[in-house]
């Protein structure tokens, strides 16, 4: 259950907003859930055989598992809600950073998935070798240390890819990738004073348009996290804002006409 905060049927789902290391805030998941979020970061490190959620490895918990702070949750959620994580809502997705080398941790990550197949959209493939998308209620997105070469072989995916810019060149599909991440301080000079110049607008808009032709969203890491800021990156069809600050860009989002 959410803590104390309105009923999960009262909440309109959010989705162009991410909750940036949202394992921080006081309830992990669950302030993000009361808030509308359909979008989470866990950062997880491989100690002893299982994956701790925590920024660093010095900060990890026996305790806080990717379990016990998000897939069990969830899937008393969807359970509890006919098959999806707000009542009739869009798809969820739980972006996974791995701390460790993938070749580490990506056996465990997918052994851990393998046991919450019933909430988790996955990719199975058929006799041609292509994948038929399996829609369901949570997808999975790894960041961190990932690599294409880490699915190989995999006859059920139960995973996407986060990109970077230079996926918009490399022509994956977007369901292997579908997002672009990028530091927002490594592609643009602008951090919120004064008024968005006039090229890295340019810019801006011609990468957003670039990556909704391919099917992908987009999302900047990084950035200044205040209402001026989100309403350039709103404006300009950037797909996620990227925060800490859960309840200010909810009212934020909610407050758009």
């Amino acid at each position: 259950m959410l803590p104390a905060g309105l009923p999960a049927a009262e909440i309109t789902p959010l989705t162009r907003v991410h909750a940036h290391n949202d394992y921080q805030h006081r309830h992990p998941l669950f302030d993000a859930l009361e808030q509308g979020f359909c979008s989470v970061e866990a950062d997880v490190h491989l100690v002893s055989g299982r994956l701790l959620v925590a920024h660093l490895r010095l900060l990890t918990r026996e305790a806080r598992t990717l379990e016990s702070l998000y897939l069990d949750p969830l899937t008393t959620r969807v359970r509890r809600n006919g098959g999806s994580v707000f009542p009739g809502g869009p798809e969820f997705v739980l972006l996974v950073e791995l701390k460790d080398d993938w070749r580490v941790s990506y056996p465990t990550l997918r052994r851990v998935l393998e046991g919450y197949r019933e909430i988790l959209t996955t990719y199975e493939k058929v006799a041609d070798g292509h994948e038929v998308r399996q829609p369901r209620a949570v997808r999975v997105i790894v960041t961190g240390h990932r690599s294409r070469a880490m699915l190989a072989g995999e006859s059920v995916r139960y995973v996407s890819l986060d990109g970077g810019l230079g996926d918009l060149k490399a022509g994956a599909s977007a369901d292997l990738v579908p997002w672009v991440s990028a530091d927002w301080s490594d592609a643009f000079r602008w951090r919120g004073h004064g008024v968005f110049p006039a090229d890295q607008q340019a810019r801006l808009t011609s990468l957003v348009a670039r990556a909704h032709e391919q099917g992908r969203r987009v999302r900047f890491w990084g950035s200044p996290d205040q209402a001026k800021f989100w309403r350039v990156l709103w404006n300009n069809g950037v797909d996620l804002i990227n925060t800490d600050d859960l309840e200010g860009a909810g009212r934020f989002v909610r407050g758009l006409p």
